[in-house]
């Protein structure tokens, strides 16, 4: 495999500058980890301790001389603030009602508006018969002890609303976020557990189309997030690179090929020689016998490639290698490098006839007109019938994807395996799963489809062919052009070509994201490239802006930091910020149940627009010493968790723009 040595991420000790890298792409198949180098500080010492700070909620409690909460099983209250206040809760409120703590942990449920609470349980469902919610609500509330951890406690109908104490998320939660770092909001929820993410997977010599950026991003996204979540992953890029097209295209390639042209872009040559050809196959129709028309030879050809043939393998091979390495260096531009090119060539004849062996044991299949056909309707309705082998007996990609999961279980003896592809594979995918089960593999319950609506009206704005690395340069030219317009920021940028790239890959990705992937959406130029609104390049300024706060601060020691008094941020808008940090660790578990990039774009809007709020009446400049360093301490944890959920969601921020 190909190997790609993405951008190494530095941080300074003073977490004023942050510099960005790329090194050249070294030829192995394994995936290249984004390194980072930083430091850290203990917040109780004067010494800098490197990276033995665990930046432990837990930790902090004993610090601060705070009993903590029994810990409730499926609660990890050491990296989230949330967990803890919720142990808190369950264990009182099991004092007073008598109802099991793990259940009322279970209950407890986020507020759509801090009015009603940072938490709240709804009564009616902890099922206590015979007496009625609203009286017991009010009674718990009246009784239920603040303590350390809430500043007030309210019934509200049937609801028990929990109002966090500021001085304790302001105490626990800045340390916790200062302390870890890129590791803040992560959280091993699984044990020794593996997962292959299979996404992307473009069809060689054709455009990389707007479905395989969609499926690209979310995989890259989810391929992360596991990974924040304890998971081993797997990135597994399953290429269309077997069928009758690598027919067409050799044949193609040898009347219209140019060596010279394919060595410098591969895709976007053998994609012109695929047009060609497919052209002169519309316009000969049936004219020609089958052994002299195009068809009839690509079909030949891929038979060759079936049956082993060395030259025509060869030429399909040099193919299949060029285009990846081109596809490694537009992924390496997603921050997203593979474990594992994979394909359909890939999948071994003794997996597929395993399964084609399964599928008679099982007394799945019939013949009809000389096609090899199951019928799924038996099983579940919607399913219908479907073809794995056509009557010629060349194999279809349905019997491929099942040999290839029988592949990746004895390779990887994974736990999950995903697959990132478009709602019009719904029925094929589903086909799949039920084929799977019905052949006696228990594991088929571990597959998951995570699927996609459609992206409308993406084209080039010269109304061209949609390969990705046209639609990354012409965004990559447009931030340039907003960027210069301000030519005294300009002059500050080191690399501006890159900026301009790192921001305008945040404009195509955001806009992708923002939505339910299973909505459609329309691509919008206009909209992509704002710097206003919920945007890509809005969050990459609100990084910016803040990194600035924190070069215009920069006689504000880290060590200052760390020791800040936090009992100095005490205006609103101050509160309402670091709740929305300590809410981050939930916000990923939530995105995990949902598989929704949105979940993290929603949040980091949310989270941007509340520190935008802050710059009106937290100032740095000009305050005490000591208010400063509280307020700075406030905008450096902020900005750390801007730049942990850009970076989940695959962005690189940007320190100036």
């Amino acid at each position: 495999m190909l190997r790609l040595i993405s951008r190494h991420i530095f941080l300074s000790s003073n977490l004023s500058f942050l510099s960005f890298a790329r090194n050249s792409v070294v030829v192995t198949w394994k995936r290249a980890h984004l390194n980072g180098i930083s430091r850290s500080y203990h917040p109780r010492s004067q010494q800098i301790i490197g990276s033995m700070s665990t930046g432990s909620i837990t930790e902090e409690l004993q610090r601060l001389s705070i009993a903590e909460p029994e810990t409730i099983s499926g609660s990890h209250p050491d990296v989230n603030f949330v967990d803890l206040m919720r142990n808190y809760i369950a264990q009182e409120l099991s004092k007073i009602s008598g109802v099991e703590a793990s259940i009322i942990f279970s209950g407890l449920e986020w507020t759509n508006t801090l009015e009603r609470g940072d938490l709240l349980i709804p009564v009616p469902k902890l099922r206590i018969k015979g007496s009625d919610p609203k009286v017991l609500a009010a009674e718990w509330a009246q009784k239920f002890p603040c303590g350390e951890f809430l500043d007030k406690v309210e019934n509200n109908g049937p609801f028990v609303q929990f109002f966090f104490k500021p001085e304790i998320m302001f105490n626990l939660i800045i340390p916790s976020v200062l302390n870890k770092k890129e590791d803040y909001g992560s959280c091993k929820l699984v044990e020794n557990k593996k997962v292959i993410i299979e996404f992307s997977s473009p069809n060689i010599a054709k455009p990389f189309h707007a479905g395989h950026l969609r499926s690209t991003i979310i995989g890259g996204f989810l391929s992360n997030l596991y990974e924040k979540c304890g998971w081993e992953v797997v990135r597994m890029n399953y290429l269309g690179d077997w069928g009758k097209q690598f027919g067409v295209l050799a044949v193609g390639y040898d009347r219209y090929g140019d060596d010279e042209k394919l060595a410098k872009d591969p895709i976007h040559h053998l994609f012109e020689v695929y047009v060609r050809v497919n052209k002169d196959i519309t316009d000969e129709g049936d004219s020609l016998p089958d052994a002299e028309s195009t068809n009839g030879k690509a079909r030949e050809y891929f038979r060759k490639m079936e049956d082993g043939d060395p030259e025509a393998l060869k030429i399909w091979r040099k193919f299949r290698d060029l285009s990846i390495t081109k596809y490694i260096d537009t992924y390496a531009r997603l921050n997203i490098a593979y474990d594992d090119y994979s394909g359909e060539s890939q999948v071994s004849k003794k997996s597929m006839d395993k399964a084609l062996d399964l599928f008679e044991e099982k007394k799945l299949t019939h013949v009809d007109k000389g096609a090899l056909l199951i019928d799924l309707t038996k099983f579940n309705k919607k399913l219908g019938k479907t073809i794995v082998k056509k009557s010629d007996g060349t194999s279809l990609y349905l019997i491929r994807d099942v040999g290839a999961a029988m592949d990746r279980k004895e390779k990887y003896h994974f736990d999950k395996m995903i697959y990132v592809i478009a709602c019009q594979q719904d029925l094929h995918t589903g086909q799949f799963f039920e084929i799977l089960k019905q052949i006696g593999f228990e594991w088929a319950q571990d597959l998951v489809h995570v699927n996609f609506g459609m992206v409308q009206g993406m084209s080039t704005r010269k109304g061209t062919v949609v390969f990705l690395d046209n639609i990354l340069e012409e965004t990559k030219e447009k931030m340039h052009e907003v960027m210069r317009k301000n030519e005294v920021k300009y002059a500050q940028i080191p690399d501006p070509d890159k900026v301009a790239d790192l921001v305008g890959i945040s404009a195509v990705m955001i806009q992708d994201m923002q939505s339910k992937r299973i909505n459609n959406y329309e691509f919008k130029w206009e909209r992509m490239l704002s710097f206003e609104g919920d945007t890509g390049p809005y969050l990459q300024y609100a990084h910016s802006r803040l990194r600035s706060v924190e070069r215009n601060a920069a006689s504000i020691t880290p060590e200052k930091i760390i020791h800040a008094d936090f009992s100095l941020l005490v205006e609103p808008a101050a509160v309402l910020l670091v709740r929305l940090l300590g809410q981050y660790p939930d916000v990923l578990r939530n995105a995990l149940k949902t598989h929704e990039p949105a979940t993290i774009v929603t949040y980091l809007f949310k989270l941007t627009h509340q520190v935008s709020s802050c710059y009106d009446v937290l100032w740095v400049a000009g305050q005490t010493m000591e208010l400063a360093t509280a307020r700075l301490a406030l905008y450096s944890a902020a900005r750390q968790v801007l730049y942990n959920g850009m970076r989940l969601l695959g962005l690189t921020p940007v320190d100036r723009m």
